[in-house]
């Protein structure tokens, strides 16, 4: 049986976040107007993400949008769609970048786009603004992280860290590494590699925090990056899978993507006395680690499975 996560939003177009362990959601909204549901990798706004605009201008149009440029992708004439006075149901639904939503009940989405560059989505916000606000009731499978683990703007860290399930990506910087971690390997020294992600060249690229280093590094173009600012996986999954070449095992967790778009996993090698994290191209069959300031490939590794 789901959980139902009661969720009040203001009227300032201020999403607030929740993990999502699927490919869908479903929910129940009463507001006057301007329903907004984001799709995101991590609890914040960020590129890349989609938007749904369900019940928009007035309640007259519903409009899927991709990081928050216009033209929208798609625009649908939807008159009194939402209800200020009564609940209506929806769900939102994301698969092989088709990006769809639809009345409860219905199984004909009235409003679907195709992106041809997908990503990865592991949260779900919500929001109302433009003059209304909205109370949602959120139908979350139990396999997600509790109801507790929900994020307003700005992220910071969570009070407590679900352990197992999704996982949250959290910011941190020059070193730090926030409660609930998720242990990746450990350098050659000993100290323990935590599984990090952070932004390079238009990419988001999974890699390794050195905490005595004050920073994350990330593999990208042959070279290792040192980044002051990054993300940490909290509470996530510990499961590592040893497989080799493009063959990931079911439930790869998607640390990022390219700059082309294309997911990138979260894997593992032993090197020269460590254990090194660092990100998984299926496209090229390999996992790259940052290492003595090179970017290395491995056809054999693990990967991080949810």
């Amino acid at each position: 049986m789901a959980n139902v996560l009661d969720v009040a939003t203001e009227d300032n177009l201020q999403y607030q976040f929740f993990p999502v362990p699927s490919g869908s959601v479903q929910f129940k909204v009463r507001t006057a107007n301007d329903a907004h549901v984001a799709l995101t990798m991590g609890p914040q706004e960020s590129n890349p993400m989609y938007e749904i605009f369900i019940g928009g201008w007035g309640n007259t149009k519903s409009v899927i949008r991709r990081n928050k440029t216009k033209p929208d992708k798609v625009e649908i004439e939807t008159p009194g769609i939402v209800n200020g006075g009564e609940f209506r149901g929806f769900w939102v639904r994301w698969d092989g970048g088709i990006v769809s939503a639809g009345r409860e009940g219905e199984a004909i989405p009235f409003i679907s786009w195709s992106d041809p560059e997908p990503f990865p989505v592991a949260f779900v916000g919500v929001c109302t603004g433009w003059g209304a606000t909205g109370t949602w009731k959120i139908e979350v499978p139990p396999s997600a992280p509790s109801a507790a683990a929900l994020y307003s703007p700005p992220p910071g860290y969570p009070g407590v860290a679900p352990v197992g399930g999704a996982g949250v990506w959290v910011d941190a910087n020059s070193g730090q590494v926030p409660p609930g971690a998720v242990v990746g390997g450990q350098d050659c020294s000993g100290e323990p590699l935590y599984v990090a992600r952070a932004q390079h060249e238009g990419a988001m690229l999974p890699g390794k925090v050195v905490s005595s280093h004050g920073c994350a590094y990330v593999p990208w173009g042959g070279q290792e990056h040192g980044k002051p600012q990054y993300q940490v996986l909290v509470g996530g999954p510990g499961n590592w899978v040893p497989t080799s070449g493009s063959n990931l095992p079911p439930g790869a967790f998607p640390g990022g993507e390219t700059e082309a778009g294309e997911p990138l996993f979260i894997g593992r090698v032993r090197h020269e006395g460590s254990i090194t994290t660092g990100k998984v191209q299926q496209s090229h069959g390999v996992c790259y680690i940052s290492f003595a300031g090179q970017e290395l490939g491995f056809p054999d590794y693990e990967v991080l499975v949810a």
